[in-house]
Formats: structure tokens, sequence, C-alpha cells
């Protein structure tokens, strides 16, 4: 990349220094202070960061983080990735995670849906990554079909490649104002925000997975080159190659990351095998999906930010007999509004032995109530761990999932964990 003004240079060192000091006083990672600074300083400083640079930014409702660390795993092939892998998703933090990297010529960044359009016109990335749109943090964010406009309308002005999830309406047809793009059938398990159609507000048919189509107005989905198939574990390539995903991250949700991580890396040049082979190397994110042992027994954290991740959740969790542990506070991070507990369908969980932690879990309670799922109350980890192991002593493993905040507070007291 080009040497950057002197201003902007300055701007840079001085947003490091105060995400350094940041560190050193256990206040945080830094990363949204030192962007503050250094915009405070040079307010064009993201466009300038981002000149002569390949990157690829990355939006979606849930699975942002996981996939931007899957393409940096995968880029790192040609050597240095300038990214935000573990979150800080706004300008700020994409400031931070550039000024780090100041050599590296290709970057990943995961972005804020809402501020998409924005970091879109700052940056002129080589490529846009979307894989899904649904409800989350209603009080914060814009509806989502408003949102998909946006981004629809941002990224026909731009001359960007679109790497998208065919599968999701709403994301294809956003994409689908993009002049290039590249479509994978990643799927869709979550499709309660997605019967109406983007365009016309028509009833769209969805008769057989993963297709669909609008009949009044004839959108439909967009051809896919690459693809997923769950039931194999298998990644299909443009070129028909069949390649084994034996991903070390769980479940269907992580194999499309997995694949349309292999789609953007292929738009660097790396090819998908040896692309699945550096991925395969990533067992966990920003403590997603990691275990941590406690009291003599395995907890497995997962994190659901919304119904269509909690959805996602369920889907890989361990055989019935073993304990859930569900956490949900309503902090501004979260959203402060819970009723979208209420869209989740928590009767998966009959019959599991079910505890009920964090600020909101009277709301939580409540809604296990109504599916009829037994549940406990608890304050803490370790208070569960206590009563599983009086009673149950051959007990050895729990699953956890917990919505941002509340798995943020319990893999701070696992000592921030990877």
């Amino acid at each position: 990349m080009s040497e950057l003004p002197l201003r902007a240079q300055l701007a840079s060192v001085l947003g490091r220094s105060a995400a350094s000091l940041s560190r050193a006083t256990g206040r945080g990672d830094g990363s949204v202070i030192g962007g503050r600074v250094a915009l405070k300083v040079e307010p064009d400083l993201l466009s300038q960061l981002a000149r002569g640079r390949r990157l690829a930014l990355v939006s979606a409702t849930n699975g942002k983080t996981t996939t931007t660390r899957l393409i940096s795993q995968a880029l790192r092939e040609f050597g240095e990735v300038a990214t935000n892998e573990h979150g800080a998703n706004m300008p700020t933090g994409h400031i931070t995670a550039l000024s780090n990297s100041m050599s590296a010529v290709n970057g990943v960044l995961e972005v804020d849906e809402k501020y998409l359009p924005q970091v879109l016109v700052a940056t002129q990335p080589a490529f846009v990554v979307l894989m899904n749109l649904s409800r989350d943090q209603m009080d914060r964010a814009s509806e989502i079909n408003l949102l998909a406009k946006k981004w629809r309308t941002a990224l026909g002005k731009s001359n960007t490649h679109v790497i998208a999830n065919a599968d999701d309406p709403l994301v294809a047809w956003a994409g689908l104002g993009a002049p290039h793009a590249t479509w994978v059938s990643a799927g869709q398990r979550w499709k309660e925000d997605s019967w109406c159609c983007p365009e016309c507000g028509g009833h769209l048919r969805r008769d057989r997975d993963p297709y669909w189509e609008c009949p009044e107005c004839g959108l439909s989905r967009p051809q896919a080159t690459w693809a997923v198939d769950n039931d194999s574990d298998v990644l299909v390539t443009p070129q028909g190659e069949r390649l084994k995903l034996r991903l070390n991250l769980p479940g269907d949700a992580n194999r499309a990351n997995a694949a349309i991580a292999a789609a953007t890396a292929a738009g660097y040049g790396l090819h998908p095998a040896r692309t699945l082979e550096r991925l395969r190397e990533v067992t966990s994110v920003a403590g997603r999906y990691t275990s941590v042992v406690t009291m003599g027994v395995e907890v497995r954290l997962l994190l659901a930010k919304n119904p269509a991740g909690w959805l996602e959740s369920f889907a890989v969790l361990d055989p019935p007999h073993t304990p859930v542990i569900l956490s949900v506070n309503a902090q501004v991070p979260d959203g402060r509004d819970t009723s979208w507990l209420w869209d989740v369908d928590y009767r998966v969980l009959r019959g599991r032995r079910v505890f009920v932690m964090g600020e909101r879990r009277t709301d939580l309670a409540l809604r296990l109530e109504t599916d009829g799922v037994h549940f406990e109350v608890a304050d803490r980890v370790d208070e569960v761990l206590g009563r599983l192991k009086a009673e149950q002593p051959g007990i050895t493993k729990v699953d956890l999932i917990a919505n941002y905040t509340a798995f943020q507070q319990i893999r701070t007291a696992y000592g921030r964990v990877q």
C-alpha cells in the first residue's frame, strides 16, 4: 500500500498508543478507543488506511466473526492479513485493525450490518461477503428489509465483487444489486424472516430447499456455483470437485461459513483444497465452541444472540442426557428488548436438564415454561456444576448457550478463553 500522508501517520500512531494504554490499564483490548482517537486527528483515516489493499468486508446477522476468522486463516497462506477477527466491527475497530497491520496488502474486516454501506464507500473493497439477514436487536438496528435495501443500493453504486448466500432471499436480493457476484448455496435453517419477497412484498414460494421464487414479480434464487452438502460433509466447487470439509467447528452453520470463506479465498487465488486444510486448523473463534474444564466437568461455550442463532446452537447440542445452561442478558450490546425470546422454539429442550441464568433469567424462565420445558434457576456456572456433581457424580459434560454480554461475562470468568 502507498505511504500515508503525515497527518494520517500521526493519527495512526496516536490511535495505536491509545489502544496500547487501554490494554495496559485493563480497560479493554483498545480497538474502539484507538480508532476514536485516530479519527479525531484525521476524519478520513479509514479511506486512507484502506487505499492500495485488497479488502474483504464480511457482514451478516450471524456468523460474521467466525467467517472473518476463517477467511483470514486462509489468506495467511499469502502472508500478513489486516483483520479485526475478534470483533470491533464498526469503523473505529476497522481503523485499529488496519493501523495494526500497516504492511498487510490483504485484509478481512467484519462489518456491523448497519455500517456496511458507510464502510463500503470508505474502503472500496475488492469483495463484500454476505451470509444471512434475520431479526436482531430491533431496538437498535433497522428493520431487516430496510437494511437489505440499503445494502442493495450501496452495492449498486460500487464496483466490488459480492460473494453471497443464494439461499437467503434477503441476502440474494441485496447482492443482486451488485455488478459482480459469486453465489454460494450455503443453506438457511431459519426462514421466519424471509417468507415475503423483498422486491414486491409477495409471498415467496419455497416448496423445496434451497430453491425459492416470487410468483408475483419473478424474483428467484440465483444459480449457485459453490455449494455445501451437509449430509456428506462436502464442499462442491464451481469445477465440480467434491472436497471433504472435516472442520473442527461444529454444525451446519459453520459448514456454510467455511463454504463462503472458501469462495472468498478463491477470489484471492487460493485453491479450495488448500483453503480447507487451513480452515481445519481453527478450533475456536473468540471463545465460541471452546470447551473449558472446571470442577472436573467439561463446559462447552456456545454463543447465540437472536432466534436464528439459538436455532443453530440447538442443532449442535450434545445428546439429551447432557445438561444445558442458558444465560440471557439485555444490556446495550444485546439489545434491551427481550421479546425475541418468544420467536425461539424451545421445545427441543424438553426432557433435558436445563438451567437458566443471566440478568433476564426470569424472562427466559417464563418462555421455557410456556413451551413446557422444565428448568432450574441458578446464579453462576459453578453453582450449577456443584448441584450436578452432588446428584450425578459421574457427570462429565455440560453445554452452555448465552447471548452476547452473558457469553462475554462467562468467557472472562474463565480467563478470556480463545
